[in-house]
């Protein structure tokens, strides 16, 4: 089963046992989110990645110019091992993570949430690839990601006991778009996957598509 047929079960699931009045105010954010055109404004396909330097959940530092030295990149943006999509969508991620290296790419996972967290995350899934600290989404902002939690979704979600001031170390309740961008070993955006509803993430089978057209191009 497909990624893309795993979080359409699980959206549906959800959406089916949620109250009526719940349901409508995760709509009306993402409707709202759609309206306000972020995911035109953000980064783009065939523009350059801007360079950065994160903190991996195992105290390293990793910079997306050390990941580009001998291959593509794909970057990963989620909003953290709290949210059961991006659980599932790390675990898609991690199946093909050995194919990506063997392909001479890097595979990051990047979110606000602290690296204790991460750590715990990466270690209940086994993941072979690094999960980054981006610490009050200064890279999500950087690619244009970052968003504001309208005042209903926030009280929502302290409703469900989910605190992401408390998990990620910050006053502001603001998330990235779960994102997926594949940049080239030149810094440049090769494919791009950004979507306002969060229950939608990039298919890995066309992640490894991507990555293996970027590596015959290379060898050509």
């Amino acid at each position: 089963m497909s990624l893309r047929d795993v979080l359409s079960d699980l959206a549906q699931s959800a959406r089916a046992r949620r109250p009526a009045e719940t349901q409508s105010v995760i709509d009306a954010a993402i409707d709202a989110l759609r309206a306000s055109g972020i995911t035109r404004s953000c980064l783009q396909v065939g523009e350059m990645a801007p360079d950065f330097a994160l903190d991996a959940a195992d105290g390293a530092v990793l910079s997306l110019e050390a990941m580009l030295r001998h291959g593509p990149a794909v970057i990963v943006f989620y909003r953290g091992g709290w949210c059961p999509y991006c659980d599932l969508t790390l675990r898609a991620l991690d199946a093909i993570a050995p194919t990506l290296q063997e392909m001479g790419a890097r595979l990051v996972g990047i979110a606000p949430q602290l690296p204790a967290a991460m750590r715990e995350t990466s270690a209940r899934h086994a993941l072979r690839f690094p999960l980054l600290h981006d610490r009050d989404n200064r890279v999500a902002r950087l690619f244009g990601l970052a968003f504001e939690m309208p005042g209903e979704l926030v009280q929502l979600y302290r409703g469900l006991g989910i605190d992401l001031g408390a998990a990620n170390g910050s006053p502001e309740w603001v998330l990235p778009l779960p994102a997926t961008y594949i940049v080239g070993a030149d810094g440049v955006v090769a494919e791009a996957f950004i979507d306002v509803d969060y229950t939608r993430r990039a298919e890995p089978a066309d992640i490894l598509a991507t990555v293996e057209r970027l590596a015959k191009e290379r060898v050509a």
